[in-house]
């Protein structure tokens, strides 16, 4: 059966071993021309403030710049049609309640063999959510490191129950450009990261303070 061929992904995690393993995966085969790398979530930002082809984005959860799955609702707010999911370490149970509360395209463990990998990425690509299977165990609280994988169609809203974090250091120091009265083409310059990461760390600051302009955003504290 042929592969189809897709565009470009995003991978970011800190760790280039893993990048690399799971880069192989998405060009080998999930048909991948391009896979952009990041080591942490603002170079991530920066990535897909440049390129307009990315279909697919897939973020570490202990990334340098990220506090949960939530850090990542800005990103599929500024791109809706963007598929954005997680492949992380963890098999904690709430982290994946999270990702799927936050609106995300699921929860891949890295725990998983490739076989298993690539079939939850092609779900995630197909429009399904992917959770693995250790969310339908009875009676475990975490995922056990030799569980099979199965995938689980959610439908409807991401509903609520996403916990409330703390702006990211990186927002405060975008926060503190604005009360300073710098356009988004000074902040960039000054933090030396891309006009479009500079928008999406605002776009996080407006929905976290429910500030309606600049002005009342100058004054959160």
């Amino acid at each position: 059966m042929a592969i189809p061929k897709r565009h470009s992904v995003l991978v970011a995690d800190d760790h280039s071993l893993y990048r690399a393993g799971l880069s192989f995966l998405l060009k080998d085969r999930l048909g991948f021309d391009s896979v952009i790398e990041a080591a942490n979530f603002d170079a991530a930002l920066d990535r897909l403030s440049e390129r307009s082809a990315i279909e697919l984005a897939l973020f570490d959860l202990s990334m340098p710049g990220i506090s949960g799955p939530e850090s990542l609702s800005v990103v599929k707010e500024t791109y809706p049609g963007l598929r954005v999911a997680i492949v992380s370490g963890s098999e904690d149970r709430d982290d994946v309640l999270r990702t799927v509360a936050t609106g995300l395209s699921g929860y891949v463990p890295k725990s998983l063999l490739d076989d298993e990998i690539v079939g939850a990425l092609q779900d995630i690509l197909d429009g399904r959510i992917y959770v693995p299977r250790f969310m339908t165990a009875h009676g475990s609280s975490s995922g056990g490191k030799s569980s099979p994988s199965e995938h689980s169609e959610i439908r409807g809203g991401p509903g609520g129950g996403a916990v409330t974090k703390p702006i990211s250091p990186r927002q405060r120091d975008v926060l503190d450009c604005v009360r300073r009265g710098l356009s988004n083409k000074e902040i960039a310059r000054e933090l030396d990261i891309a006009e479009g990461t500079v928008k999406i760390h605002l776009a996080a600051l407006f929905s976290h303070f429910g500030a309606r302009n600049r002005t009342e955003l100058a004054t959160k504290r």
